[in-house]
């Protein structure tokens, strides 16, 4: 694949996986300064690595949702709790992943996670 074709096909995954809203905010937000930034990360992060076909979706979110929980990256980490419900993880699965970050990285990790988490799903709920 070429730059061209990986950049198409990160974009694709993106919207799928992240939501046109997401995406959309993200381009129009693109500047000057951080054009290559977010071309780097279409590119790779998902026209590269959510691409590939070794693991499904709901095992990249889960993965995702975990290293995010674990750096607290919340902002990160309450997009991917967005993207885990559209990738088919149900809140009682986002709930067991940041279980399994509290015995790996530490409770006060998953205990910023949950409160992410938690108030990100009451918004999803509506």
């Amino acid at each position: 694949m070429n730059d061209s074709e990986r950049h198409e096909t990160g974009m694709t995954v993106r919207r799928q996986v992240l939501g046109d809203a997401h995406v959309d905010r993200a381009i129009d937000g693109t500047d000057e300064f951080t054009a290559d930034f977010q071309d780097f990360i279409t590119r790779y992060a998902w026209g590269e690595v959510w691409s590939r076909p070794g693991l499904d979706r709901r095992t990249r979110s889960c993965i995702t949702l975990a290293v995010l929980a674990t750096l607290r990256h919340d902002e990160e980490l309450a997009m991917h709790v967005r993207a885990a419900l559209r990738n088919g993880l149900s809140p009682a699965e986002v709930a067991e992943v940041l279980l399994q970050v509290g015995v790996y990285a530490g409770v006060p990790a998953a205990n910023r996670a949950f409160t992410v988490a938690r108030e990100t799903l009451r918004q999803e709920a509506g």
